[in-house]
Parts: C-alpha cells; sequence; structure tokens
C-alpha cells in the first residue's frame, strides 16, 4: 500500500508540474506535523494534505468554483475532474 500512495503523490506532482499548476498557500500545524498545500490552475483548485515525515501518505481534495468536491483516490481522478472542469469554461 505505501508503494501505491508514493506512486499516487509522485504521479500527482509529475502531472501537475506538467499542467502548470501553481501553489497558491501553504498552512502547517507544527504540532500535528501536518501540512496542506493549496494548488490552482485557473478555476480547478485541489489542495494536499500530508504529514512532514510521511508524505507518501498524502490526501488529495479537488474542488471547483461550483462548490463540487472530489476525493482523489488515483490520477486519473484528478484528470477527469480537470478536464471536466475546463470544458465547462468554453
Amino acid at each position: 500500500m505505501n508503494t501505491l500512495r508514493a506512486n499516487l503523490h509522485s504521479k500527482v506532482h509529475n502531472w501537475m508540474d506538467t499542467m502548470g499548476f501553481r501553489l497558491n498557500s501553504s498552512q502547517t500545524n507544527v504540532r500535528n506535523k501536518e501540512t496542506i498545500n493549496h494548488y490552482f490552475f485557473e478555476t480547478f483548485n485541489f489542495w494536499e494534505k500530508s504529514k512532514t515525515n510521511e508524505p507518501e501518505k498524502s490526501k488529495f481534495l479537488c474542488f471547483d468554483p461550483y462548490g463540487e468536491q472530489l476525493k482523489v483516490k488515483s490520477l486519473l481522478d484528478l484528470q477527469r475532474a480537470f478536464y471536466e472542469n475546463i470544458s465547462q469554461l468554453k
């Protein structure tokens, strides 16, 4: 399972670097050793919640301006939500 999560983490970060996502904000809870990074691209947003010492266990949640949320379990989930959001802009 750790390999699966590590792969999801690296796949998501490789994909968002390729697409041009930018880091909007980052918050760290020192007591819980958690970091929440908020990324965006035009009208599509998602956040990554991870423990400081365990990035392979990151959790991703994407949301759009209409308030729809999707818990990301695979890179395909994130890509599908992203392209659906972009297609609504046209």
